[in-house]
């Protein structure tokens, strides 16, 4: 048996908004069918757009931006025909609100573009205000569904996009209003007058608004929950400056409002209320936390977390008994730069030719260290001791192979003055001539 329709009302985006139009929509009598990509708790929260598009040919749309929107109508397409109006309510770009009105449309579904002014506490009295573009006939057969979240419809024509110039411009009012208020009044603070005089000098102001009767009282409160985002309003922001790009015009104020609200999605605030770029003057947390000092510091725990680091600070661990032997082994390795005459001399090495070796023995004064290899250590004797080895102990042939991975005696052998180097036959030459049989 087929469903009636007559009462349903899908609500597609349950934030702030969203989820308090649904209920403003019950209170006036008529069925909210809703979804979100969260799954939510609520009344009536069916699986998909499209089945929110089988029960109601009225489907609003509150999501968070442009690719939300996108989104949100390539899924409702499926289930779109002639008898659906699909009302997008987010805040986006002109042209990402004609592209949704393009898929919609190629449906045979009717589309009306309704961004609106209000907050959370508006959405949920129903007096919302909705900024209309579209086709006249349809807002006329979706007015009464509109009229049970608003106090006013306000049509802008029937040209898609024109309604979301309206709003971003009524938003770079509203967020120049928040930073121009938190100035003033922050300029009124540091002379010392009280703040309810600056609201009260404010009323009778041509300059006083809804937002800075609103505003104020909760920046004194340090009171930045949110009603409308600092995220969304900087999204808006920038829309506001893009479309001034676009026709060569120059919003200084404009951008000075975006660059105070990214200075707040910098330090974490981009959930908090826009208000709170008067946090630059009225920190919330400093109030909060008026008596900070004498907040408790966890006594309970002082020893857990010094006790694991003291031993490190103060004292160097014990090394285990596996790096007491490699380090004893390094003493033993330094040991070698000492010359020592005790020990048998495995090989020495001269320059060639022959002819210089004996400037090299016999220089009393700086003798030229020759490298000698004793045993698997590598030691330097000079050549007085290397003159009085006694015969017979000077083994003949290539050193012993030296203990692997010693890099620097590599080095040394290639690369310190004073070092001998000797091949060929000088060597068995020179093992004689030490030995007495040359």
């Amino acid at each position: 048996m087929a469903r009636s329709k007559n009462k349903n009302v899908g609500v597609i985006g349950l934030g702030i908004i969203g989820s308090r139009v649904a209920g403003a929509l019950r209170d006036r009598g008529l069925q909210a069918f809703v979804w979100n990509r969260t799954p939510r708790p609520e009344q009536n929260f069916v699986g998909s757009p499209t089945e929110v598009a089988e029960l109601c040919d009225v489907v609003q749309i509150f999501v968070a931006d442009d690719q939300a929107l996108l989104e949100t109508v390539r899924q409702l397409s499926p289930a779109l025909n002639a008898q659906h109006i699909v009302t997008a309510h987010c805040t986006v770009a002109p042209e990402s609100m004609r592209a949704a009105a393009e898929v919609v449309q190629r449906r045979g579904a009717r589309f009306l573009e309704a961004p609106f002014t209000g907050s959370k506490v508006a959405a949920g009295k129903g007096e919302l205000v909705y900024y209309i573009s579209g086709d006249d006939a349809a807002l006329k057969q979706a007015r009464t569904i509109l009229e049970a979240s608003s106090k006013d419809i306000i049509y802008i024509g029937d040209k898609i996009g024109e309604a979301s110039i309206i709003k971003v411009a009524t938003n770079i009012v509203t967020a120049a209003t928040a930073q121009v208020t938190a100035e003033a009044l922050a300029l009124v603070r540091k002379a010392g007058i009280s703040a309810e005089l600056f609201s009260r000098a404010m009323k009778s102001n041509a300059s006083n608004s809804a937002t800075v009767e609103m505003k104020v009282p909760l920046i004194i409160a340090g009171d930045f929950e949110p009603h409308f985002s600092v995220k969304h309003m900087l999204k808006d922001v920038r829309i506001g400056l893009k479309l001034a790009e676009r026709n060569g015009l120059d919003l200084p104020v404009t951008e000075a409002s975006g660059d105070m609200l990214l200075a707040e999605m910098k330090k974490g605030r981009g959930d908090a209320d826009y208000s709170s770029v008067a946090q630059k003057y009225f920190p919330a947390q400093a109030r909060e936390a008026t008596p900070e000092p004498e907040r408790p510091a966890k006594p309970e725990k002082p020893v857990k977390t010094e006790e694991p680091f003291e031993p490190v600070k103060l004292h160097k661990p014990e090394p285990p008994a596996s790096e007491k032997a490699v380090e004893a082994v390094k003493e033993e390795q330094f040991k070698v730069e000492e010359p020592k005459a005790e020990g048998p001399v495995a090989s020495v090495e001269a320059p060639e030719p022959m002819e210089e070796l004996a400037p090299v023995v016999e220089a009393p004064e700086t003798p030229a260290p020759i490298t000698a290899s004793v045993g698997r250590t590598e030691a330097v004797q000079p050549p007085s001791e290397v003159k009085e080895s006694p015969a017979g102990k000077q083994p003949v042939g290539e050193p012993k192979t030296a203990q692997p991975n010693w890099d620097e005696d590599e080095a040394e052998e290639e690369d310190v003055p004073g070092g001998v180097n000797l091949s060929g036959g000088m060597r068995g030459w020179l093992s004689r001539f030490l030995s007495g049989k040359s």
